[in-house]
């Protein structure tokens, strides 16, 4: 298919001679008057056509993540993982993985509370790596890193669902304010305000 060029001029003007006497008329625009009214371009709307929300111009659907229900382990079993998803909950989850990966759910909780409430204390680093890097406060952190865990283990997957479930606040600890804790099998005389027992750890702020 071929397309014609646009023409300027429905008549084309005549072509004048340099050796003319005759110049050309000059073109004025007349400017429109400020009184005159010009018709309004108008769209018509189809009343019954589907509209479009603002959360619709956007190039992915906005999907909320339900919050699991129910009890601890219920809430575990529905965020069991082996990718925590981000380098500050890797870090959460290592914690309560190398310092409670036997206790029961209740205890890894309790681990992982006080790995958070370090980190929003203003007394510790500011985030969870932060505080699991703090120089001598965990013993399995050693010259800057810590040993690869079993990341197809069962105890990993519920590690990185307890430091979701901390980090989210979907579950009370029932230790809440707990800032230090140490296991029962030592006692290292901290003159520390003893705030409960959890499976094998003694927790204090």
């Amino acid at each position: 298919m071929s397309v014609a060029p646009a023409q300027a001029y429905a008549t084309p003007e005549p072509l004048i001679s340099v050796a003319s006497n005759v110049l050309p008329t000059p073109t004025v625009i007349q400017p429109i008057p400020a009184s005159i009214q010009l018709p309004a371009t108008t769209v018509e709307l189809d009343p019954l056509a589907p509209t479009m929300e603002s959360d619709e111009l956007t190039d992915q659907p906005i999907v909320e993540t339900p919050r699991p229900t129910g009890d601890l382990s219920s809430k575990v079993a529905a965020l069991r993982g082996t990718n925590p998803g981000s380098r500050e909950l890797e870090c959460l989850a290592v914690g309560i993985y190398y310092e409670s990966k036997s206790e029961p759910l209740a205890g890894q909780l309790a681990v992982g509370q006080v790995i958070a409430n370090r980190a929003k204390s203003g007394r510790f680093a500011s985030t969870y790596c932060g505080v699991l890097f703090q120089r001598s406060q965990f013993s399995f952190v050693r010259g800057g890193s810590y040993p690869a865990p079993a990341r197809s283990s069962r105890q990993w997957e519920n590690a990185v669902a307890v430091a979701k479930i901390v980090d989210g606040k979907l579950h009370s600890s029932s230790v809440p304010n707990a800032l230090f804790f140490h296991a029962k099998r030592v006692s290292p005389g901290w003159r520390l305000a003893r705030v409960g027992s959890v499976g094998n750890h003694i927790f204090y702020r």
